[in-house]
């Protein structure tokens, strides 16, 4: 996948009867169907089901199984609740007779009420100012780790852009946080408000446990540490648009009993907040 147009493809699913989609996955280098994909898939599924004209404004999921990159993934969704004001639906993944994921998704009908948000981080470098990942395989391609090349030349439809870069042959335990831009490829003039939803949710599953990592980086990284996304929540707040960078900034308040949490918040360039998301994620030593 290279543009906004390939990742749509793949999150729209074919639709077998009324509550029932097939999807089928593309790999982001891991050897496992990434967890962003089934999340996005997900909601595109609950959302085909909304006749209503009601909003996403949360979800919150978990993973069960890894899935195989090779067996197409069956969504069910299952009609929860159409109240006067929301609309919430369950969707359950399968993999032949294997459940693999689980989501619960609430749509809300348009409202007046009160605004307030948190302010984005001041004193963050630019994206103009930085490096992408693009960029930083060209230029120092041969003296990244062989696990963190392999997955950085993997096409994506995403262009990101690191705030702060981790060297890591400096072993030294770094503050647990991460702040990462990121800006869609391709034609983004036409997606309506769900696609949007759909595309952030997708992008969402990437770079949030590297927070939870950089506090243990003395000691830990991505090829002595088993990792994977075991639950995925999401708060949607504000429309907004894919044609300007958008910053992701992560902070991680634990890591125990070999799990790590980390929770972000999404901006826009110009400050205002989009959406909220929380994850806690395996994060296991290797023997």
């Amino acid at each position: 996948m290279t543009t906004v147009n390939d990742l749509l493809d793949l999150l729209t699913l074919e639709k077998i009867s009324e509550n029932e989609f097939n999807g089928i996955s593309k790999t982001v280098g891991s050897p496992n169907v990434f967890g962003g994909q089934v999340l996005a898939q997900a909601i595109n599924a609950a959302s085909r089901t909304i006749t209503n004209n009601r909003v996403l404004h949360s979800m919150h999921s978990y993973f069960l199984e890894a899935g195989n990159l090779e067996i197409p993934i069956t969504y069910n969704v299952s009609i929860v609740r159409d109240g006067g004001s929301f609309s919430v639906r369950r969707v359950t993944a399968h993999q032949g007779e294997t459940t693999i994921f689980i989501l619960s998704a609430s749509f809300h009908k348009k409202e007046e009420g009160y605004n307030h948000q948190i302010e984005m981080p001041k004193s963050i470098k630019q994206p103009e100012e930085l490096l992408s990942w693009t960029d930083m395989l060209h230029q120092f391609g041969e003296a990244i780790p062989p696990r963190t090349k392999g997955f950085m030349e993997i096409e994506r439809p995403v262009e990101f852009k690191p705030v702060e870069v981790v060297n890591p042959f400096n072993k030294e335990d770094l503050p647990p946080f991460t702040n990462v831009w990121f800006k869609l490829k391709g034609d983004v003039s036409n997606l309506d408000l769900a696609s949007k939803q759909q595309i952030l949710t997708y992008i969402s599953d990437y770079n949030i446990l590297a927070a939870a990592m950089n506090r243990h980086a003395s000691k830990a990284h991505w090829g002595n540490t088993q990792t994977a996304s075991l639950d995925h929540s999401m708060w949607y707040f504000r429309d907004f648009d894919f044609d300007d960078w958008l910053l992701y900034s992560i902070e991680s308040p634990n890591t125990s009993n070999a799990r790590g949490f980390a929770k972000g918040n999404i901006f826009s360039r110009d400050g205002k907040l989009i959406a909220s998301v929380a994850q806690e994620g395996l994060m296991r030593p290797k023997g």
